[in-house]
């Protein structure tokens, strides 16, 4: 956008107050000097500049004198000459008193001895400033000090000088700060300095195996947040997943200390993982968990990561949606995972990934896991944000984390039917065959329970609006095993209904 001239068209600066008529032969020491004023200049966000030329005093032209004007009433009585006075000094009030009256001048207004010529300063013929155009030209002269800030210090000499009572010395001392600062409770700095702590960046490292290939060089970097006290980390699968087997892992917290870390589980599923710290230290501070479920389109986030290994950055934005459904996967093994995600405009970018998306309370409200980059699709790529952020609600992620913890596998709702991801038909679609030739419902598993078949296109589930394979997946891994669910389904044109007691499949397979 630009400013070049706005607001500046057909500003002038006010003309200096009127003076009294000036006799043929100025006094010395009552000449205006004009010498050495500059202009000002204005510099705009485009580059361009605009000078300003100073406001014109009344100067006479070189060999040129002012006539007396006639006086436009007649005086009351005589008016007895002025006494002889100093040259008036440089910086005295506005405006100055009137010099040496001429020997010319003296005498009574219209008769006397010397040629009945005006008498300076006589009242009728000086009249005070009006006020408007007195604080006109302050105003004027402050804007332009504004603008052009080397005249500043002349205006605050003015000004100083203008006022009798202001004593000899004019310094003034700024006030010092608090020497304790605090931020208010719930801003982004007391949030992100209480949440900092807690948060480290995570280094993979694969395994090299002696080969001289370039899985030596794997690994990457990644962000988690401590879980307990007992020094549990947790961050992404694809975060470790380059080193989940015979690899090397640290976690560095934002003090700068680094601890050697090993996978406890990962689900790659649901795209979670937990480490653990060896040596862990005393004094863990996890972060608290909050309520995902309760989270709302427009609430304050909070991201805490190493984006492109610049550790311990905060970004802020809010939360844009709500049960986004995602399907992402490293590009590499074929693999995705599926979450009903949050979304976030708050910049995610790559080494953000399993960091903590944080409510305006400090809460954690999910785990940054993906992003949507231009030009490409879902997932961790090595492009930019573009305002299009997705974390795992961290409901889901506590459920996982726990039976990560516990058994150091995942567990996974199931319907017991394959399902075709390739998103062709308006709802998800139970596949004709299933992998390898099997049945695409399972024999005796949930669906073949309740009554569903292949080719069956399934377009709700709990009165949700199911349109593609992808977001059933992660409508039911929102749930767990042994959950009684509604699906909503289509054959032979007709629209029907069962309930189905979710199954469960334990690992990656």
């Amino acid at each position: 956008m630009s400013t070049e001239n706005e607001g500046n068209e057909g500003t002038a600066v006010p003309a200096a107050p009127s003076l009294p008529p000036v006799p043929a032969a100025a006094p010395a020491g009552t000449t205006a000097s004009t010498e050495g004023a500059g202009t000002a200049q204005t510099a705009y966000s485009n580059g361009t500049t605009h000078t300003t030329e100073p406001a014109a005093a009344a100067v006479d032209e070189p060999g040129h004198s002012p006539q007396p004007e006639p006086a436009t009433a007649p005086l009351p009585g005589p008016v007895p000459a002025a006494p002889p006075t100093a040259a008036q000094p440089q910086g005295a009030a506005w405006p100055p008193p009137p010099p040496a009256l001429p020997s010319y001048g003296s005498g009574s207004h219209g008769g006397g001895d010397s040629g009945g010529g005006p008498v300076w300063g006589a009242p009728a013929q000086v009249a005070e400033p009006p006020r408007k155009r007195s604080g006109g030209l302050v105003a004027a002269v402050l804007v332009a000090a504004l603008v052009a800030g080397g005249v500043g210090g002349g205006i605050g000499y003015w000004a100083a000088e203008r006022n009798d009572d202001t004593p000899d010395s004019t310094t003034i001392s700024a006030a010092a700060a608090p020497k304790d600062f605090k931020r208010e409770p719930g801003t982004v700095a007391a949030v992100a300095a209480k949440a900092l702590p807690s948060v480290v960046t995570i280094e993979a490292k694969a395994s090299g195996g002696g080969t001289g290939d370039s899985s030596e060089s794997e690994g990457g970097t990644g962000t988690g947040f401590v879980y307990d006290k007992e020094g549990h980390i947790l961050t992404n699968n694809h975060v470790v997943a380059s080193a989940a087997d015979g690899g090397t892992l640290s976690a560095t917290f934002s003090n700068g200390k680094k601890y050697d870390a090993e996978v406890v589980g990962r689900a790659q599923g649901y795209d979670v993982a937990v480490l653990k710290l060896k040596n862990a230290p005393s004094g863990l501070n996890p972060l608290a968990l909050g309520n995902s479920e309760q989270v709302a389109v427009g609430d304050s986030t909070i991201a805490i990561g190493a984006p492109f290994g610049l550790s311990n950055t905060v970004t802020t934005g809010i939360i844009s949606a709500k049960n986004r459904p995602v399907a992402s996967g490293d590009g590499s093994s074929g693999k995705n995972s599926y979450m009903s995600a949050l979304q976030t405009d708050a910049s995610i970018n790559p080494g953000n990934s399993g960091g903590p998306l944080l409510d305006s309370s400090g809460a954690v409200i999910g785990i940054n896991s993906a992003i949507q980059s231009a030009g490409s699709g879902l997932g961790q790529t090595q492009a930019g944000s573009i305002g299009l952020g997705f974390a795992i609600p961290i409901n889901q992620a506590k459920n996982v984390a726990e039976q990560l913890i516990k058994t150091g596998k995942p567990v996974y709702p199931v319907i017991g039917a394959t399902v075709d991801m390739s998103g062709k038909d308006s709802g998800a679609k139970i596949a004709t065959q299933g992998t390898g030739g099997t049945p695409a419902v399972s024999p005796g598993g949930p669906a073949a329970k309740a009554g569903l078949k292949a080719d069956d296109v399934i377009t709700k589930f709990n009165g949700k609006p199911v349109d593609s394979g992808p977001t059933l997946i992660s409508e039911i891994w929102n749930h767990k095993p042994g959950d009684k669910v509604t699906l909503t389904y289509e054959r032979d044109g007709k629209e029907h209904t069962a309930e189905v007691v979710l199954g469960k499949r334990t690992g990656d397979s």
